[in-house]
C-alpha cells in the first residue's frame, strides 16, 4: 500500500474517533459519519479545507512540519501517533536506517542474557520490528506452547495470533492482544514503508477477516510494557507483565521479558511452567 494512502487512512481514522464536543466544536446538523468533519478539523488546525482534503486523499507530498504539528494537535494525537503521522506524511523529516532483506543475527552476548534469564525462571525472547521471534529461551517457548522445531516462518507473533487457532485458546483476551500487535505493525510500516518482509507479512495477514477488521481501526503505538493473560494448558491461568527493551548493539532488535507479581498465583503457575520447560535437555535456542 502506498505511503500516502496509509496517511489518508490514518487521518480519517483519527478524525472519526474525535467527537465535536471533545474538540470544542459545536455540532450543527445531522451527521452521516462519526467524528469531526474535514472542514472542522481544518479550522482547528488552521489550514484550508482544500489543503487538508488533498492531504487526506493522498494528493499532497509536501506537508511541512508546522502544518503536521498543527494537525496532530487538532486531532489530539499522542506522542506515538504524532511520530507516526510525521513518518507517513514526510519520511525525509525522520530518516530511518533500513536494511531490507538483511538477515538479523542475534549477538552472542544476547544468547548469554537469555540463558541467564532462563536460569532465573524468566521467559524471554528477542523480537524483530516485524514481530519475528528471532530467538527465545525455553520458558518463553513453553509459555506460547511452541515446540523447539517450530518452523522459522511460524515464529512470528502476529502470524501466530491471527493464523494459528491455538492462540485464541491460549490468550485470555485475544482481542486486546490482536489490537496491540496490529498497532505495533502500523507503527513499523509507517517508518519502513518499503521493507519487503514487513509488507509481505501484512499482505498475508490481510487475507484474514479478523486482521482486516482490526487493521482498519488504524491504532498505532510502540508498545514497551503491559500485561497479558494466558489460559495455559500446562500451568493454568497466568497473568504476566511484559517489558520490551531495545537492544543496544542492534537497534532493530528488542528484548521481551515476562514476569509475574511476586507471591501471586500467577507467579506459582509460572514457576510450574518453567520447571516443566527446563526439565528436559540443556537450553536450545532457535536461530532464524
Amino acid at each position: 500500500m502506498d505511503r500516502l494512502v496509509r496517511l489518508g487512512d490514518f487521518l480519517r481514522s483519527r478524525r472519526a474517533r474525535l467527537q465535536p464536543v471533545e474538540a470544542g466544536t459545536v455540532a450543527h446538523g445531522r451527521r452521516r459519519v462519526p467524528g469531526l468533519r474535514r472542514e472542522e478539523l481544518a479550522r482547528l488546525a488552521g489550514v484550508s479545507v482544500e489543503y487538508y482534503t488533498r492531504l487526506e486523499q493522498g494528493r499532497s507530498r509536501n506537508a511541512s512540519p508546522t502544518v503536521l504539528d498543527a494537525i496532530a494537535r487538532a486531532l489530539r494525537l499522542n506522542e506515538t501517533e504524532r511520530d507516526h503521522l510525521f513518518a507517513l506524511a514526510s519520511p525525509l523529516l525522520h530518516p530511518i536506517r533500513d536494511h531490507p532483506g538483511t538477515r538479523q543475527r542475534v549477538p552472542p552476548a544476547t544468547y548469554e542474557l537469555l540463558d541467564t534469564l532462563e536460569q532465573a525462571g524468566v521467559p524471554a525472547c528477542v523480537l524483530s520490528r516485524c514481530l519475528d521471534v528471532l530467538v527465545a529461551n525455553r520458558p518463553y517457548r513453553a509459555l506460547l506452547m511452541w515446540s523447539d522445531d517450530r518452523p522459522a516462518r511460524d515464529r512470528n507473533l502476529a502470524r501466530f495470533c491471527f493464523l494459528d487457532p491455538s492462540a485464541r485458546e491460549l490468550y485470555a483476551d485475544w482481542e486486546t492482544v490482536a489490537a496491540d500487535l496490529t498497532a505495533v505493525l502500523h507503527f513499523a510500516v509507517g517508518r519502513h514503508p518499503g521493507e519487503p518482509k514487513l509488507n509481505e507479512l501484512i499482505g498475508e495477514l490481510l487475507e484474514d477477516e479478523d486482521f482486516r477488521r482490526v487493521w482498519a481501526a488504524h491504532h498505532v503505538h510502540e508498545r514497551t510494557s503491559g500485561t497479558k493473560g494466558f489460559h495455559h494448558p500446562i500451568a493454568g491461568d497466568i497473568t504476566t507483565t511484559y517489558q520490551i527493551l531495545r537492544l543496544p548493539e542492534e537497534q532493530e532488535q528488542f528484548l521481551c521479558v515476562c514476569t509475574a507479581a511476586r507471591g501471586s498465583p500467577s507467579a506459582s503457575s509460572l514457576a510450574l511452567l518453567v520447571k516443566w520447560a527446563t526439565s528436559g535437555d540443556a537450553p536450545h535456542h532457535d536461530q532464524k
